[in-house]
């Protein structure tokens, strides 16, 4: 199936038109999404809105594999995990696909990759293999043609320095880090900066004790002397991201859309402005699985923007583990 409209949509009627399109490709040529419909008793052709959309749990990029069609698969993306049994597994069989989704979605976002330095500050992400993360993170390091962009694993202090320099140069920075390393950057290093995006994407992960998101804001803006703290929010099992520019709500790109479903009732979708269960239509998605009910609790708005709230348990999910109800 073609791909490349997937990144064209510009409207809502253009979005369902694809995402029925896609539902019935996936309902026929991926196997276990095939028998999880087959098991719900869901009728594929009686499927006309995305409210009736069956969504596949998370969970099931654990245990099973979750392809569409018989392509070969090019690339693995895994969770974070303890052991390999609790690891998700995210099988691509064209990796073109991610790569046009993150690069188009932080275009849609931050416009021209080409403007920016990228310091990255991802040590956990950097210290195992197959992160989806560290994999787009590399990739857009290399897109800015900057000899400044790069990766930082322990060595903080240099990072500070470039940090520092850079910024008073007037360069135009985004540092992207997980949050307890970002913590231990503003401890060694008090910063007032004013040409830099500073971009969390979540993650403790037992280095430290959790917090909530707008307590860690907090102290991010206070050490870095920025006036807010953008966000990454995606996973192993997406090739899609949302991004929250500071207020604390995400958007999506327009391939991109959430659906709250009710805790109750997962075949249920809750109107805006309720808390629930939230399911992800991933477009991008087009050779696993589009449709995934995630284990993160929040709310969509009016203006399409999604809140995260918290989550049903300590499943592996990158950019939101610092959640609380």
């Amino acid at each position: 199936m073609d791909y490349s409209q997937i990144f064209t949509i510009q409207n809502d009627r253009q979005f369902l038109e694809i995402a029925l399109k896609i539902f019935r490709f996936q309902a026929i040529n991926n196997p276990i999404y095939a028998t999880f419909i087959s098991h719900l008793k869901i009728k594929i052709d009686q499927v006309l809105t995305l409210n009736q959309i069956p969504f596949l749990p998370i969970s099931f990029f654990k245990t099973h594999k979750i392809v569409t069609g018989k392509n070969k698969i090019q690339q693995v993306f895994f969770s974070s995990g303890t052991t390999e049994l609790n690891l998700s597994k995210h099988l691509l069989t064209d990796i073109e696909i991610y790569q046009t989704s993150y690069t188009k979605g932080f275009s849609y976002f931050y416009g021209h990759i080409q403007d920016y330095t990228i310091l990255a500050l991802l040590p956990n992400y950097l210290e195992r293999k197959g992160s989806s993360l560290i994999y787009m993170v590399t990739d857009l390091i290399k897109k800015t043609n900057n000899i400044n962009s790069g990766f930082y694993l322990n060595n903080l202090d240099a990072l500070a320095l470039k940090l520092k320099k850079l910024d008073e140069k007037g360069e135009k920075i985004l540092l992207i880090g997980v949050s307890f390393a970002l913590l231990d950057l503003i401890e060694k290093q008090k910063f007032k900066l004013k040409n830099t995006i500073i971009m969390e994407t979540g993650g403790m992960k037992g280095r430290r004790k959790e917090i909530i998101r707008t307590e860690l804001h907090e102290l991010l803006c206070k050490g870095f002397g920025v006036q807010k703290i953008h966000s990454e929010y995606s996973m192993t099992e997406l090739l899609s991201q949302a991004y929250s520019t500071g207020n604390g709500f995400f958007k999506t790109p327009n391939w991109m859309k959430i659906l709250i479903r009710d805790t109750e009732d997962s075949l249920s979708i809750l109107p805006q402005n309720k808390t629930g269960g939230i399911n992800i239509i991933d477009l991008a998605n087009i050779n696993s699985c589009s449709f995934i009910a995630t284990q993160d609790l929040g709310k969509s708005f009016k203006d399409k923007s999604f809140e995260v709230l918290g989550r049903f348990d300590n499943s592996d999910i990158r950019g939101c583990n610092l959640m609380a109800l």
